[in-house]
């Protein structure tokens, strides 16, 4: 096999912005595990000495030969790029060809490794600067085992200003499951003080392999989402690196997966799992991550945040990743039209359609099913038929009214409740926010004693107010749905009393839906029902309530027991 690290052009060093950061525990694992995910590893042990500063990883990646193992710590050494052009098709997780040599800098390095189909396996110890100080032959399966001893050992107060072990581990372990996301494929086996800390298993998609990241989340809380996307206008057509199997292929396309948690399952007190990917790689992408939240605005409760993983594929043109030395921030061109996308796609995950209705059912007791649509959400959509159109999964039927408060609909495979006035309140919102509309009102609607702030808020959301005597205001047009009410008086007055145009259209909303405790004939239920299950955000209310609880004909029939026994006549 012929050497493939070599070191860089003097030109190229110039332009790549610093070389690799190494200040913790955490860093090292991170750069030696993303080399073994570049050597096309499936299978990465870590372990992990943290009172004597010691890490080891091993992989069973193509191996290196015994001229690469001796070019490998030396400065600016890489396999992964040639020219300055490389830098601008990046492919792999690291590329500056820093990580080890900045590691003999900073610690004891010793490598073992053995390529695929090699013969012999070897291991070379390292001095300061990357300097081969030892060679030997030795035994070893195909792939590379790094042992970094003795970090900082010559750096006390960089060993004295960092965290405490605990800290660390808890940094390290963060690490690994930020790149395990990315990397669904792999299996991970941690240890720490030669004892097993914690592993990954493999899984065919980030969906099922996250609950092991996040325990509290189950499988039927998540939606997944894959799409394959054009590449923007303005892209080149470069070879792109799929970040699930590893081959570089040339395609017009790029891909996007998505995992998010469904507003009336799962959300988080804090923003830390809006996460974004790019091409196999955890990244800050603020820009992004404000549209991932502007998504899921009025499907949750109030300070409450989604859990959503957004992992793209995309040309590598239209990347740089020098924006910052840890590579953890990156610039990303055509930013409007990768927005668009992922905004699309969240809508698509969120919708009713007959693609996403395979979730588990969390209610299997007929008793608990009005307590628990009010306490937990624990909620299921079922398949309609597979041969309709899924843009048009009208496939509830409305059967009868509970309370005059839940409508009880039948769907092909179970039954659902619907609570009337929220599932009404959604509808109305996303109609409202679509066609804001303020109609002219005669006569006008009196109110007394406005404070300044109402009357500017009032006009903030378009209403014309004028004085109308001493503490007297008239108010000229009003929002369409609120042209029938008789407490149109007391509405304006809430909406006097602040929030943006968003809240307003809530308020609106909230207002003009039916009651709880209105009778509904059979064809009001299912304009109802057809209606709602063509909104956007068709699982929660604007306040983030749940509006629907499902359960599935094979959970009714385990609770009633209702099996078919063979040459039983009780077998009913």
């Amino acid at each position: 096999m012929a050497s493939t690290i070599q070191a860089l052009p003097t030109e190229v060093v110039y332009l790549i912005t610093a070389g690799e950061v190494i200040d913790s525990l955490a860093s090292v694992v991170r750069e030696l595990v993303e080399n073994s995910l570049d050597a096309g590893a499936t299978r990465i042990v870590v372990s992990l000495w943290p009172q004597q500063w010691r890490i080891r990883v091993a992989d069973n990646g193509y191996g290196m030969n015994l001229d690469d193992l001796q070019q490998a710590a030396t400065a600016h050494s890489t396999s992964k790029i040639r020219s300055s052009a490389d830098l601008w098709k990046i492919n792999s997780l690291g590329f500056r060809g820093e990580a080890l040599h900045s590691l003999t800098t900073l610690a004891n390095l010793e490598i073992l490794s053995r390529t695929v189909g090699g013969k012999l396996g070897w291991r070379i110890s390292y001095g300061n600067g990357g300097e081969v100080m030892q060679v030997e032959v030795t035994a070893i399966a195909p792939g590379t085992v790094v042992t970094v001893s003795h970090l900082f050992a010559n750096c006390s107060s960089r060993r004295q200003g960092l965290p405490t072990a605990a800290q660390q581990m808890k940094a390290v372990q963060a690490t690994i499951h930020q790149i395990a996301l990315c990397h669904p494929h792999v299996t991970w086996q941690i240890w720490q003080n030669d004892r097993q800390w914690f592993t990954i298993c493999p899984a065919a998609t980030t969906g099922q392999l996250l609950p092991q990241i996040l325990p509290q989340v189950r499988q039927g809380d998540l939606q997944e989402v894959k799409l394959e996307l054009p590449n923007p206008p303005n892209s080149e057509l470069q070879t792109l690196h799929s970040c699930t199997d590893a081959i570089n292929r040339v395609s017009p396309h790029s891909s996007l997966n998505l995992v998010v948690g469904l507003p009336d399952r799962t959300h988080r007190h804090r923003p830390d799992w809006v996460r974004v990917a790019i091409n196999g790689r955890m990244v800050k992408t603020p820009e992004l991550e404000q549209t991932i939240l502007s998504a899921f605005h009025r499907t949750l409760p109030r300070d409450r945040y989604p859990i959503c993983f957004l992992h793209l594929a995309i040309s590598p043109d239209q990347i740089n990743w020098n924006r910052n030395p840890a590579k953890t921030e990156i610039y990303l061109n055509e930013i409007i039209y990768w927005q668009e996308q992922i905004t699309q796609a969240i809508n698509q995950a969120l919708s009713i359609s007959s693609t996403n209705f395979k979730e588990a059912v969390h209610t299997t007791r007929v008793s608990k099913l009005l307590k628990a649509s009010e306490a937990k959400g624990g909620y299921n959509f079922n398949p309609q038929n597979p041969n309709k159109d899924h843009k048009n999964p009208n496939s509830l039927k409305a059967v009868a009214q509970v309370s005059n408060t839940y409508i009880v609909a039948e769907h092909p495979e179970g039954m659902w409740l619907v609570e009337q006035h929220i599932a009404h309140e959604r509808v109305l919102y996303e109609q409202l926010c679509d066609n804001w509309q303020l109609v002219p009102v005669e006569p006008a609607i009196i109110l007394y004693q406005l404070s300044p702030a109402q009357v500017s808020q009032l006009q903030r959301i378009g209403l014309e107010i004028e004085p109308f005597g001493e503490q007297l205001w008239a108010v000229r047009n009003i929002p369409a749905p609120l042209q029938q009410r008789d407490d149109c008086a007391e509405a304006i007055l809430e909406l006097s009393w602040g929030g943006d145009l968003q809240t307003a259209q809530v308020a609106v909303a909230c207002r003009s839906a039916i009651r709880n405790g209105t009778p509904m004939n059979q064809q009001e239920m299912q304009t109802l029902l057809d209606n709602w299950q063509h909104t956007r955000n068709p699982r929660t209310c604007p306040h983030g309530r749940p509006i629907y609880l499902s359960l599935e004909e094979s959970a009714l029939a385990r609770f009633f027991r209702r099996n078919w026994v063979i040459g039983k006549s009780h077998g009913i």
